[in-house]
């Protein structure tokens, strides 16, 4: 099975990060039975410093290469993502999409209708590469942003109701979508390092959310343990 990455500044993760990718591969590492590759065009961090996504310093240097792989990139968001998705599938043959996208869109690019249209746009991409691929999607996880700036959080609300109807819309059996939750009990305060983006507990925090969905819904891995890589 080929599990993708999919996502923004809170997936690609910056030089000195474990990742919450990293955590992911430790659970599948752990619980899943069956063979599998984690897939993607991409497999480095993002350099703060330099401002490029160059740095290979992942906090764990055991983290072996092949499971860097990814499609994530630092302000990069669903438009940017729905004309790559359908090539990085076609030449990875990735069969299960793990997304976490959307706050980028909001707060630089695009207000919720045209980042929900983006959205389908990447689901119809996808499948033209590969009618049968299965998507975990994530909603978009209000920032500190979202406390001080009401309308800002007000796009961010209507934006996840308009990607919980798309999936309702567009899911099928031959190409199931699910949507996860919020991670339970995420906390920006505690959770990030600067609001946003997600420090080690957040990395888990992440991590957890897709491997329940992954777990309850298809029977893929097993329960989350947090304690793993401690």
């Amino acid at each position: 099975m080929r599990f993708m990455f999919v996502g923004d500044s809170m997936t690609i993760g910056r030089a000195g990060d474990y990742t919450w990718r990293y955590r992911m591969w430790q659970h599948l590492s752990s619980t899943f039975g069956g063979p599998y590759r984690i897939v993607g065009p991409r497999c480095e961090l993002y350099d703060t410093v330099a401002d490029t996504p160059t740095s290979h310093a992942y906090a764990d240097p055991g983290f072996p290469e092949p499971a860097r792989r990814h499609l994530a990139g630092w302000g990069e968001g669903w438009q940017h993502m729905a004309p790559l998705i359908g090539p990085a599938v076609a030449d990875t043959g990735a069969e299960v999409l793990l997304v976490s996208l959307g706050l980028i869109d909001l707060g630089f690019y695009t207000d919720a209708e045209q980042t929900a249209a983006n959205a389908r746009r990447f689901v119809a991409e996808a499948r033209a590469a590969r009618p049968a691929v299965r998507m975990v999607l994530l909603p978009v996880i209000p920032n500190s942003r979202a406390e001080e700036d009401a309308p800002f959080a007000a796009e961010v609300a209507r934006f996840n109701e308009l990607l919980a109807k798309a999936v309702a819309d567009l899911t099928t059996d031959a190409s199931p979508i699910l949507l996860a939750a919020r991670p339970d009990a995420y906390d920006i305060h505690r959770d990030t390092y600067d609001g946003t983006h997600p420090n080690a507990s957040g990395e888990h925090r992440l991590a957890g959310e897709f491997a329940a969905v992954l777990h309850q819904a298809w029977g893929i891995g097993g329960p989350y343990d947090p304690a793993q890589g401690l």
